[in-house]
């Protein structure tokens, strides 16, 4: 059953569409990530949600009750800010409890210790926050967004200010986290990694617009757009035709196999996207010259040349070199129409 839900969604600044008409449904407990590039509209969609920005048209609701109306504190959803917005004058317990004036001394301490084990944070009452590292205060804000019992937690890009070699571990923590807590999530990222070890399901926004909606896997082997192809993941684009439900045409006479989208015309012009893992050195297929070859260790990523464009693929190292002649054949594409 659906949970939390966003109906025909649209918010306009200054005559600019921020977000246009999104629909969304989030089942309880689940994980959700809006992700897209920067002027997508996510943000805009999580201040929606939040209760800080009101839709021009459209509807929040929550466990089926209409909350479009209703202020950010009477939602009863925890918030994490991007720069968590933690008190530096106060320590992590008094951090933690800040939200929870209206229960007994006794109650408070019992509760904020409660969401710092469940952070992995237990014992850190007395810390004051400048003593702890960028992914403890990442959790002592998830801890404090969780201490008031939310009906629904919102995280504005909660790994954005962390150094790289600490988003990993830190990631991991907050997924179990989130898991123990049980706590229906909704949070923002431009990060396709982030998205994807974080969520249970994506919803990709570009330009304000839901493009698709789905798990991690459904949207990089079923894309639904060129966008999301394109976005999520690695991928190539040639032009070609599409000469048979499953088949397409490209230069050279070549022949590749491909799912074509629902909106593509049989005959028509094509934009034939295929992932690095798809693609292989053969004896024939799609001729090309080697251009580019990256170590990755075992194997390497190889750019080559072909007409009408690049292609990129993955193989063991040894299998060509710069200024190598090749073919290339592949095992699947996608297929989608080419937008005037």
């Amino acid at each position: 059953m659906t949970f939390l839900q966003v109906v025909n969604l649209t918010k306009r600044f200054d005559e600019q569409f921020a977000v246009r008409d999104v629909t969304l449904g989030v089942t309880r407990g689940t994980v959700l990530a809006l992700l897209g590039p920067s002027g997508s509209g996510k943000t805009t969609t999580l201040r929606l949600l939040a209760g800080f920005e009101r839709p021009d048209t459209g509807q929040v609701l929550v466990d089926g009750v209409d909350v479009t109306a209703e202020t950010p504190v009477s939602r009863r959803f925890g918030m994490v800010f991007q720069h968590y917005a933690l008190f530096p004058h106060l320590n992590v317990g008094e951090n933690v409890g800040f939200g929870l004036s209206g229960r007994s001394p006794e109650a408070r301490r019992a509760r904020v210790a409660e969401v710092l084990a469940l952070v992995d944070l237990a014992g850190f009452e007395a810390r004051a926050v400048s003593e702890l590292s960028g992914g403890q205060q990442q959790r002592v804000a998830v801890a404090r967004a969780l201490a008031p019992e939310p009906r629904v937690l919102l995280l504005d890009e909660p790994l954005s200010n962390l150094d790289p070699s600490l988003r990993e571990r830190t990631r991991r923590e907050l997924r179990a986290a989130l898991d123990k807590a049980g706590v229906t999530t909704v949070f923002v990222t431009h990060e396709q990694d982030e998205a994807f070890a974080l969520a249970d399901r994506v919803a990709v926004l570009r330009d304000g617009r839901l493009e698709q909606e789905g798990t991690a896997r459904e949207l990089y082997d079923m894309p639904a757009t060129l966008f999301v192809a394109t976005f999520v993941g690695r991928a190539s684009i040639l032009r070609g035709t599409l000469i048979a439900a499953d088949r397409a045409r490209l230069a050279e006479g070549v022949e590749w196999p491909v799912r074509p989208s629902s909106n593509v015309r049989q005959g028509g012009p094509v934009n034939v996207v295929v992932r690095p893992e798809a693609v292989r050195f053969a004896p024939a297929g799609l001729p090309g010259v080697v251009t580019e070859c990256r170590y990755t260790g075992a194997r390497a990523f190889f750019q080559v040349e072909v007409a009408g464009g690049t292609v990129e693929l993955e193989a063991p190292i040894d299998g060509a070199r710069v200024g190598d002649p090749v073919f290339l054949t592949v095992s699947s594409a996608h297929a989608f129409p080419v937008e005037p």
